[in-house]
């Protein structure tokens, strides 16, 4: 029983980086880690949404994680990559600078964020976890599969 207990309390994490940032996502939600490939741009996409692309015969929506959170934009580089997730029968690809690492934390050890990080962000987050002096923001999963209209459309 004491491992349904832990199950209960404990999080496992998708570690990713934006930038310099260190990011972290429900680890249960990500199907696969892959390299970016052929993306085929999209016009008229909701914000963040740059391009769909196949894997291995699913068309694969592709969103810029940086941008879907208002962080700028992912540059493509070695180590770009993104994390396959399903949501509502539909896939996608969230682009992130790097993958890091799984880790394993204890969800009542997330500290609220930061009240100096603007609402955009800070409403995009679940909370902060902090390793050492290396501090990991964790995205709510449900705020992933939100666009908001700042396109006006």
């Amino acid at each position: 029983m004491q491992n349904d207990e832990e199950m209960n309390t404990g999080l496992l994490v998708a570690g990713f980086t934006l930038g310099s940032s260190d990011f972290g996502v429900d680890a249960r939600l990500v199907l696969e880690v892959v390299k970016v490939g052929d993306v085929t741009r999209v016009h008229d996409a909701p914000p963040g949404v740059i391009g769909i692309r196949n894997l291995r015969g699913r068309i694969v929506t592709i969103v810029d994680m940086a941008a879907h959170l208002d962080l700028g934009s992912v540059e493509t580089g070695p180590e770009t990559r993104l994390l396959i997730m399903e949501h509502e029968d539909e896939t996608f690809g969230f682009l992130v600078d790097s993958v890091t690492e799984a880790l394993s934390m204890d969800a009542d050890q997330l500290e609220s964020s930061s009240s100096s990080l603007y609402s955009a962000l800070k409403n995009r987050l679940l909370g902060v976890w902090r390793e050492g002096e290396r501090l990991i923001a964790i995205v709510d999963p449900h705020a992933l599969f939100q666009w908001d209209k700042r396109t006006g459309s």
